[in-house]
């Protein structure tokens, strides 16, 4: 059973992995016994979570680039594969918020959501996966939101980043699946990061969620890292194109 659930020894690519849930993925497959590659825009702040993870006693290598940009990614992925060693499971978490009403919202706004949250894991997925195919296995694991389900105010084009991903992982699932490579994807509820910081501030807005998940809480970021592991390992062999929603119960009720 240990080996079932195993990610010992594997090279997983988390981008998005400085902060918040792609932090704590990184410091749980460090610590599970992957080789965790930290992603981030900033050199600085991906070398000081890689060095971090490796001062803990986890293997770790930092890895800064844009990734919206497809020739940083298209040079990141070889300088990993050529320094670590070929990816066995890329995360795809990096992510942003711009929040405004739909009839207020600019075009820079919608845009810049759907860049990094949708665009830029087409980007780096296609990049990874192409070594993948070629290898005949991998592991695709793209981090999506309850929002890919459900919609609120103010965050429209954060929804349909959120739902293109859902529909992008059933893609690649589709395409992908003959090559012994499994896609699927992680839908986080509300979880306390750094991105819902000034939420949590809104007593309205937190006793809001609390009512609203049956759980009565918001998620601790470590909480995600059971449903990544399980995709990670050989545990999931079977299971590809598949969305696992990590939200306290939200969807279960009305």
């Amino acid at each position: 059973m240990e080996n079932l659930f195993s990610v010992h020894d594997r090279i997983v690519l988390i981008t998005g992995s400085t902060r918040g849930l792609g932090l704590a993925l990184a410091e749980g497959f460090a610590g599970a016994g992957a080789v965790v590659v930290v992603n981030g825009r900033g050199e600085a702040s991906t070398e000081a979570v890689a060095g971090r993870l490796r001062e803990a006693g986890g293997r770790a290598l930092a890895a800064a680039f844009d990734v919206t940009d497809a020739a940083a990614v298209a040079a990141a992925v070889e300088r990993i594969e050529n320094q670590a060693g070929p990816i066995d499971v890329l995360i795809n978490n990096a992510g942003i918020h711009r929040r405004a009403p739909l009839a207020e919202m600019t075009l820079e706004f919608f845009d810049e959501v759907l860049e990094v949250n949708l665009k830029s894991v087409f980007v780096i997925s296609q990049q990874v996966a192409r070594r993948m195919i070629a290898r005949g296995r991998g592991r695709i694991i793209n981090i999506t939101s309850l929002n890919a389900e459900g919609a609120r105010p103010t965050i429209g084009n954060y929804c349909a980043a959120k739902g293109g991903l859902k529909m992008l992982t059933k893609s690649m699932a589709t395409e992908w699946g003959r090559f012994n490579i499994q896609t699927n994807a992680i839908g986080p509820g509300y979880f306390k990061t750094e991105l819902t910081a000034a939420l949590r501030e809104q007593p309205e807005f937190d006793a809001w969620v609390k009512s609203e998940v049956p759980l009565g809480r918001w998620g601790e970021p470590g909480e995600l890292l059971g449903a990544a592991i399980f995709l990670a390992s050989g545990a999931a062999s079977y299971i590809n194109g598949h969305t696992i929603y990590v939200d306290g119960g939200w969807q279960a009720c009305l």
